[in-house]
């Protein structure tokens, strides 16, 4: 894939500046601290001080299983034996799309690449801007970043990368600078990721994600939809049942797998459909949030939102002032049951996937699930009480868990 790189026109750099000094005030959400305090359910990502960042804003880097995961339709039963929804299948016709993009750019290990015009000091500074994404990830992510260092160069930087924009992303509605966020605000920030689809960068976090999106061919669609869950943020405190639900963990979550998978790859010796594996990621990324709404529903409840479903929670005989008022009774334990059996078959449908991925991939991904799916378990453990009780995994957990992990990894 040739790679070319250019001064930015006088217009982008001006529109940059203002754009990156927005960012420094704050304007966009984005923390100018380094100590995060995040609001409410934990962050599917979020993101650090942008000093050392702006420095690079005037330039424009431009960088030319046994049962596979259903085809969901109106007719056809989802990975949790239900019917699926229409907003299912809106959201599965996405993934179908973005495995058949795959399809068309796979190569014989989808890295291959070759620099064609490069101005000096270009290079050097995408690989600052790439450890910059990487110091992040250490940062705040631990146990991902170590899975991250057992792949190729090529595959972790772009990984960090992406993981760093929806670190950004998140940081708009869950950040310091969250109530001061609009609808329009987001805006920018959409118009911001199609420049750097363009190869049009505000700074040196941007200059990275857009040469991962051209080298590994990521598409944008995923990126937006994230977005597009943070819109919903800002308006619905409320979901009237598992479909509006499950669209929104798709947005804030399932888009994470999607951008990933392209980076990740699929093993050369696997004999899984493209579909199936982008099916999988999918579920990964429902069953993680799903996990995280079981978790801080207290945490929620106290800032006014509840992500469950309200026609379940009628169903099970309770309803908002329960909650809020964080009544742990059998009725309320007998409803949780239902909710963690539902988040712990959307891990089961993940599994089958993660083993298809390229096994120098596989162990940031397959410690992700054996850890969340344990913060499960620990919810079971505090009887059900989520309204004043943290589930966490102890440390001592975490490090039984990581070995396994592991040993998955390395054993299709």
């Amino acid at each position: 894939m040739a790679v070319s790189s250019t001064l930015a026109f006088s217009d982008s750099i001006i529109q940059g500046r203002q754009f990156c000094e927005n960012l420094r005030l704050g304007s966009y959400g984005l923390s100018s601290s380094n100590n995060l305090k995040l609001k409410g359910r934990e962050p599917r990502w979020n993101f650090c001080s942008m000093n050392s960042e702006l420095m690079l804003a005037r330039l424009r880097f431009g960088t030319e299983s046994s049962r596979k995961f259903p085809i969901l339709s109106s007719l056809t039963p989802n990975i949790t034996g239900e019917v699926a929804s229409p907003l299912e299948q809106r959201v599965y016709d996405v993934v179908l799309k973005r495995a058949n993009l795959v399809k068309e750019h796979q190569k014989s290990d989808g890295l291959e690449m070759k620099l064609d015009i490069v101005l000096p000091g270009t290079q050097q500074m995408l690989n600052e801007a790439y450890n910059r994404c990487g110091e992040v990830c250490a940062e705040y992510a631990k146990t991902f970043y170590l899975g991250t260092k057992l792949m190729t160069p090529e595959r972790r930087k772009a990984i960090w990368a992406i993981y760093v924009w929806c670190r950004r992303t998140d940081e708009l509605v869950d950040g310091h600078n969250a109530s001061h966020i609009t609808s329009t605000a987001l805006d920018k920030w959409e118009s911001r990721l199609e420049d750097i689809f363009s190869n049009r960068s505000y700074d040196m976090l941007d200059a990275a994600l857009s040469d991962t999106v051209l080298k590994f061919h990521v598409d944008i669609q995923p990126f937006k939809d994230m977005i597009e869950g943070m819109r919903m943020d800002l308006v619905k405190s409320r979901y009237k049942n598992f479909d509006e639900l499950y669209l929104y963990c798709y947005y804030v979550a399932g888009t994470v797998g999607l951008m990933s998978v392209p980076v990740m790859g699929i093993a050369p010796n696997s004999h899984a459909t493209t579909e199936s594996v982008y099916g999988a990621s999918l579920a990964l990324g429902i069953a993680n949030q799903l996990t995280n709404i079981l978790r801080d529903v207290g945490e929620d409840a106290r800032r006014g939102r509840i992500y469950l479903p309200q026609d379940e929670l009628a169903q099970a005989g309770l309803s908002d002032e329960d909650v809020f008022e964080g009544r742990v009774t059998d009725r309320w334990r007998n409803f949780m049951k239902n909710q963690i059996e539902r988040a712990r078959k959307y891990f089961e449908d993940a599994e089958k996937g993660v083993t298809e991925l390229n096994q120098a991939s596989r162990w940031p991904v397959w410690a992700s699930l054996v850890l969340y799916r344990q913060i499960l378990d620990e919810i079971e453990a505090n009887d059900y009480n989520n309204f004043t009780k943290r589930a966490y995994v102890p440390k001592c957990k975490k490090l039984i868990a990581l070995p396994v992990a592991y040993t998955r990894a390395l054993i299709r």
